[in-house]
């Protein structure tokens, strides 16, 4: 696992256990959305805390944190990362305001739900397979779940906040847009005198060693090396030679 990512899974259980300990604990936890200003601390503290009805409620959300996380953290960085974890949570918190506002919330799911979107929208076509059986691309899995979330939310969805894990996926978009905008390949590309990305150094890349590259960045690495055998290496975005360049050996 990824530091994260490591820290996100440790922190869960760590409450979990404290609420199977201490009780009364989850209800000063729980997020209930109209009452958020009365109790502010819960729009953060309602994403650590789980319900202690059995433990498939942390068990599922841990797994997808652990199945999804390490490579969107290795993508992004340890520090946006957090923040969108903690943003998509939020904003999971803040939708269900509009929708379920007297119901009581607790659960990483919103979060979760957030790196799921953004796993999504880094490796689209990523076989996940379900119940370890149906295969099925990270871009249709997130539009599957956003179907069956809408519907089940609209129909009263039972004891699962639906309308927090589509918020996660929208806070999850918004900031992954946000830090886009300000990332700094981005900002480089926009100054009319700055070089262009063909200036930034790739390195050798025809000697770059998969075997020796981390799995967490293998298929980020073999899609960028097929793109330039494909389209050439002036294809690349300033992006994907940046992130190519940590493999590459450099010329002496």
């Amino acid at each position: 696992m990824t530091p994260w990512v490591k820290r996100l899974v440790f922190a869960n259980i760590a409450v979990y256990l404290l609420q199977m300990s201490v009780l009364g604990i989850t209800s000063y936890l729980a997020l209930v959305p109209a009452a958020l200003l009365y109790r502010p601390w819960t729009i953060f503290t309602y994403m650590f805390a789980h319900s202690t009805f059995g433990f498939t409620h942390i068990l599922f959300n841990m797994f997808a944190l652990f199945i999804f996380g390490p490579r969107v953290e290795m993508r992004l960085g340890g520090t946006h990362f957090i923040r969108m974890y903690l943003v998509a949570g939020i904003t999971g918190g803040l939708v269900s305001l509009f929708f379920t506002p007297y119901a009581a919330i607790v659960g990483a799911s919103g979060a979760v739900f957030g790196v799921s979107l953004a796993f999504a929208m880094f490796y689209p076509r990523e076989k996940i397979y379900i119940w370890a059986i149906i295969p099925v691309e990270a871009r249709v899995l997130v539009v599957i779940m956003t179907v069956v979330s809408l519907y089940s939310g609209m129909r009263g969805g039972g004891n699962v906040a639906h309308f927090a894990h589509l918020g996660g996926y929208l806070g999850a978009f918004l900031y992954l847009k946000y830090a886009e905008k300000r990332s700094p390949a981005k900002q480089w590309e926009k100054k009319v005198s700055g070089p262009p990305p063909s200036k930034i150094p790739l390195g050798n890349w025809q000697s770059v060693n998969l075997a020796m590259v981390h799995e967490v960045n293998r298929d980020e690495v073999t899609r960028i090396l097929a793109k330039i055998q494909t389209q050439g290496e002036s294809s690349l975005t300033s992006q994907e030679r940046v992130f190519l360049g940590h493999f590459t050996p450099k010329d002496a």
